[in-house]
């Protein structure tokens, strides 16, 4: 049997589809128009912020208490305790972990935390001459905030401390204001200021439910903002490895390269690059055997101290001090000082302080929820992003007052306390004490420390900050994307951190305000038999019914930005519509209806309702009827309430289908058929 035409199919499909439903859409008509109002704007605000400020375990202990009336003392009793507990572990998860830890699982994540200090100590030494800060602020940074955030954070493999990029990120913004060589005290005061800053936010944007901020930066922009910093921390290195003396406090490529090539006319001391490349390739190699061999991860993380131990005994017995090698010198020994009377909060610095803080803040969360996420995934668990946010707020602030700087959680550290099979944050706790015995008994013996090392663990860190491969994959799935990520990339990289992340925010900003303002409207068509409709282009067999265009508009929110635009398209496409039809049919004097299909539109302002009545009127005057489909909860209460329903005369359907078949069916009542367009 050959296949039917188009239209008689459409003429079977009005026997089958129209006749038989009216009642049905009748009914499914007055859920619509009869559903109840939403809640207002107050009532939503209300529950948002309700939501925000009483954590889910405060409501929990709440309704506890209320059960609590109706039982006996020896019952309440019990569900005091167990009220308070569970409250008490909300906020301090590391309680929940004597349900099931064994003795197995500490001995684990003492190895882990061993294993991790092994990396950490070294590392916190060379971030914190990145930071502009002497040695021994890096070493407090890992001993302070990691035992916080083991009370009080959520994910078990994150390690905690210094990383690469922030530590960048307060040097480049901060030593234009204080000169970390002229006033290293006034700059010391100042990056804790900062540190206190950022805590404040990160626990702000916790409390408050305000973690949607970080998602600002879109992962394509962190790709290329970690490659950029990447690059220019290796070429900051470059100071310590070719020991330059004069070496310039900008970062951008331009003005380093101009500092390497001013120093070839210095004094050169081959034996700091000797030492600093032979080591720099010990490294190298051991990352490579850790990434290849997974159960020889141990190699990669233990070549940081045993460079650092090695090349201190070789300058300690050849002396190489003597002949140009550039040593650590004085590591100031003991734990952690006090230092809330260094905190800054003159009107001339306190301004810049909050705002170096508030960018430290969501660079330093970012890069936290993506590690921790990461590996959460891989153990089959969640973490709650509010509560990671509150935990790296609390040790950001509690670092402030005690000589640290802004920590957070470290990739390449996170990576070893996972490969070393750690079990809880316990790892974390054990690390920190390791680094508190090395303040307090070994730092005498980091003096002979080569600089030249310091920047060769800086350098084989920064590999794994740059995925070539990701961008590649960007640029293959998205355009846009791939162009945030590249304008983070220059960005960083020839003008600043700051300028290179506040471009690629504006470019993801740009492609959200384009998507927006200039949405994609589509023609659609039934899809064979049944109530589907699907865009003509993707799917070419799709049958147009006779009489009847459908038009789809993507879009979330029909508003003042997107409505002219939107009215001016459909317009275009019943115009093109008619041209179509005028071919094909003799008749041209013929009623026609307008269907616009607002599944897709989740809410509507003024503006929007406004076009809607103007393309009313303008189609109207054509002799063309205008019919509201799948229109959602807020949207149908808006048509209500401005009256719209009233003038269209209640053409409101529940579904695409619905409308259809209704016009055919008023099209069978008229002595010509009806044409539908959907949008």
């Amino acid at each position: 049997m050959g296949s039917l035409p188009s239209d008689t199919l459409a003429v079977e499909m009005t026997d089958t589809h129209v006749l038989a439903g009216a009642g049905d859409r009748a009914e499914t008509t007055e859920w619509l128009l009869n559903s109840p109002n939403p809640p207002s704007f107050w009532e939503e605000l209300a529950a948002a912020v309700r939501e925000s400020v009483i954590p889910r375990s405060c409501t929990k202990t709440h309704l506890a208490k209320k059960k609590m009336k109706t039982t006996s003392s020896s019952d309440e009793k019990q569900s005091i305790f167990k009220a308070t507990l569970t409250l008490l572990q909300s906020m301090f998860p590391i309680l929940k972990l004597g349900r099931n830890y064994k003795a197995s699982n500490f001995k684990s994540d003492i190895m882990a935390g061993l294993t991790l200090a092994s990396l950490s100590i070294p590392q916190s030494i060379g971030y914190a001459n990145l930071a502009k800060l002497d040695p021994q602020f890096g070493l407090y940074t890992s001993a302070v905030p990691p035992l916080i955030y083991a009370l009080m954070g959520s994910s078990r493999e994150i390690a905690i401390g210094p990383v690469a990029v922030v530590s960048l990120l307060l040097s480049s913004m901060l030593q234009e204001i204080r000169d970390p060589v002229a006033d290293p005290v006034g700059y010391r005061s100042l990056v804790f200021t900062v540190t206190l800053f950022a805590g404040i936010f990160q626990a702000g944007f916790g409390l408050l439910r305000l973690g949607f901020l970080v998602d600002f930066l879109s992962h394509a922009a962190i790709v290329g903002f970690m490659a950029g910093a990447a690059i220019l921390i290796g070429l900051q290195q470059l100071k310590g490895l070719l020991a330059i003396s004069n070496f310039t406090t900008k970062t951008d490529v331009v003005s380093v390269l101009e500092s390497v090539v001013r120093s070839a006319h210095q004094p050169w001391y081959p034996l700091n690059i000797v030492l600093g490349c032979s080591f720099l390739i010990f490294l190298l190699v051991a990352r490579f055997i850790g990434r290849r061999k997974r159960k020889l991860f141990w190699v990669s993380a233990i070549a940081p101290l045993i460079s650092v131990i090695l090349s201190t005994l070789i300058v300690f017995v050849s002396r190489a001090d003597r002949h140009g090698v550039k040593i650590v010198k004085d590591v100031k020994e003991g734990l952690n000082p006090i230092s809330v009377h260094q905190l800054q909060f003159n009107s001339s610095t306190v301004g810049l302080a909050a705002k170096s803080g508030l960018i430290a803040a969501i660079i330093a969360l970012t890069e936290a929820m993506a590690v921790g996420r990461s590996f959460a995934s891989i153990k089959g668990y969640n973490i709650d992003g509010n509560r990671e946010m509150i935990a790296m707020g609390f040790m950001n602030i509690i670092g402030s007052l005690t000589s640290c700087y802004v920590a957070t959680g470290s990739f390449s550290r996170t990576a070893v306390n996972f490969s070393a099979g750690c079990e809880s944050v316990l790892s974390n706790i054990v690390m920190a004490i390791t680094v508190m015995l090395a303040l307090q008994f070994f730092t005498r013996l980091l003096y002979f420390t080569p600089m030249a090392i310091l920047a060769s663990i800086i350098l084989s860190a920064l590999p794994g900050l740059i995925d070539i491969n990701e961008a590649l994959r960007i640029w293959k799935l998205d355009k846009l994307d791939f162009l945030a990520c590249l304008g983070a990339f220059l960005g960083v990289l020839f003008h600043s951190v700051e300028f290179g992340l506040l471009l690629a925010v504006g470019i993801s900003f740009a492609k959200i305000l384009l998507i927006s303002i200039r949405p994609a409207i589509e023609e659609v068509r039934r899809l064979g038999r049944s109530d589907m409709f699907g865009n003509m282009k993707q799917f070419p067999m799709a049958m147009k019914t006779q009489g009847i265009s459908i038009v789809r508009i993507n879009c979330s929110l029909l508003c003042f930005a997107n409505a002219s635009f939107i009215k001016d398209r459909i317009m275009r496409l019943v115009e093109e519509d008619d041209e179509d039809d005028d071919i094909e049919e003799t008749t041209k004097d013929q009623p026609k209806q307008v269907v616009v299909d607002m599944c897709n539109v989740m809410n509507i302002d003024t503006s929007g309702i406004i076009v809607l009545e103007e393309l009313h009127k303008r189609l109207l005057l054509n002799g063309i009827q205008v019919t509201i489909a799948s229109p959602k909860w807020e949207v149908i209460h808006k048509l209500k309430r401005t009256n719209f329903v009233e003038r269209i005369e209640g053409r409101v359907f529940l579904s695409v289908g619905e409308a259809v078949d209704s016009c055919l069916q008023n099209a069978s009542k008229l002595p010509s058929p009806t044409k539908v367009l959907v949008t």
